[in-house]
């Protein structure tokens, strides 16, 4: 049976890693076998768990386990080829070897190569739930989101490109000294081609893994959790749950009463940008979250002491959903109850405020669409469909 997975990512410092740990716990409780991993090259699992965690699935509980991913060692499982033949290039060429080791791996493969373990454990048949700490942004999900083009790599380039290295290597070695890349380098990048497609998949399989997003209650924080909102429904990976946390209790004292009361409005813009998708809230404790006991305080807080599964799929459709093409864009989004005659739009630089009976909901959009503006909008059966274009040919809507 396919396992059930969540990814957990956010700002770093927002407590994703102690989110991540109190839903694998929760998992573990209700009967699952479960796996926590963590991706992110700042380890804190470990601390959060109270339990020594390595490269391989460790004990951390009842039917829990949990991972730290070394980069390094996944970066040598996957790439170890390129990275060769890179170095040795990139010395020919003057660059120092230790420089050289640096710029074979481009930035954010390290965390890609990390979340292809996901993929071994899914593979492996062992677990019920597994449960993904990511590094502290989205855009490795990002670099997921090319299947089509893997494909067409595997089925067309790979065969014709050997064929012609094989007779090429030893002219351009001769005239152009130019060290053309091995068959060990192409098994390396057709090898992670593949596992990118089967990640995707994974990934893509909205009835089994969901993407939760993690913030505070803090203006920027929410931003860039908006941001990463988009990107994901752009790349079509499902968020069925939104967590806000560390809110300050109502019966905070008088000194952060002011904190208090911007955190409700920042609440109000949080429950209004993500909506339908639920929030989830949990308050920001009397002593800091490590250990099994403050982690099921923290799991009950969030899942309303078993009101919610957290192993459950919370939302089961994209809420907006934005196709790109190179001279425009179709942005989808769900208004339930709305009527059209309510509806207004705005466009200002990359945000997109819409409008309904007097309520606003922001909507970040991808920067590739900073010159476009929208041109004709339609609202039917609950889905308002908003057109964009370029500048050059967008008239106000």
């Amino acid at each position: 049976m396919t396992p059930r997975t969540i990814l957990y990512t956010g700002k770093g410092g927002v407590g994703k890693t102690s989110v991540a740990a109190c839903t694998a716990r929760a998992c573990a409780a209700s009967g699952l076998r479960t796996l926590v991993i963590s991706t992110d090259p700042a380890h804190s699992l470990s601390e959060s768990l109270g339990a020594a965690l390595g490269p391989e699935p460790s004990p951390a509980g009842d039917r829990l386990w949990g991972q730290e991913v070394n980069a390094q060692d996944e970066m040598e499982r996957h790439w170890s080829g390129v990275q060769e033949w890179l170095g040795e290039l990139f010395v020919e060429r003057g660059i120092d070897r230790i420089s050289a080791q640096e710029l074979t791996v481009p930035p954010g493969m390290d965390e890609l190569f990390s979340l292809l373990r996901l993929q071994a454990a899914h593979e492996s048949a062992e677990w019920d739930a597994i449960i993904v700490d990511c590094a502290p942004t989205g855009e490795t999900l990002r670099l997921l989101s090319f299947p089509d083009v893997a494909r067409w790599w595997i089925e067309k380039v790979f065969p014709l490109e050997r064929q012609i290295l094989a007779a090429a290597r030893p002219l351009a070695r001769s005239l152009l000294d130019i060290q053309l890349p091995s068959q060990a380098v192409f098994a390396d990048i057709q090898r992670l081609s593949k596992n990118l497609i089967e990640m995707n998949e994974i990934l893509r399989d909205r009835e089994r893994c969901t993407v939760r997003l993690v913030m505070n209650p803090d203006k920027m924080v929410i931003g860039e959790a908006m941001r990463t909102f988009t990107y994901l429904n752009l790349y079509g990976y499902l968020t069925d749950a939104v967590i806000v946390n560390r809110i300050f209790p109502s019966e905070v004292g008088d000194y952060f009463a002011g904190w208090r009361r911007m955190q409700e409005e920042h609440l109000e813009l949080v429950r209004s940008a993500f909506a339908p998708v639920p929030v989830l809230c949990a308050p920001y404790f009397d002593t800091e979250v490590l250990g099994g006991e403050m982690l099921d305080r923290l799991g009950d807080a969030l899942f309303d002491s078993g009101e919610h599964d957290p192993a459950a799929v919370l939302h089961a459709s994209l809420s907006q959903e934005l196709k790109v093409s190179d001279d425009g864009a179709e942005l989808r989004l769900t208004l339930p109850f709305a009527r059209k005659g309510d509806i207004s739009l705005k466009k200002i630089g990359l945000e997109l405020i819409v409008g309904v009976d007097g309520q606003r909901r922001t909507i970040i959009l991808p920067s590739a669409m900073a010159a476009f503006q929208p041109t004709a909008a339609t609202f039917e059966d609950g889905t308002l469909a908003v057109i964009f274009h370029g500048a050059r040919d967008a008239d106000p809507v």
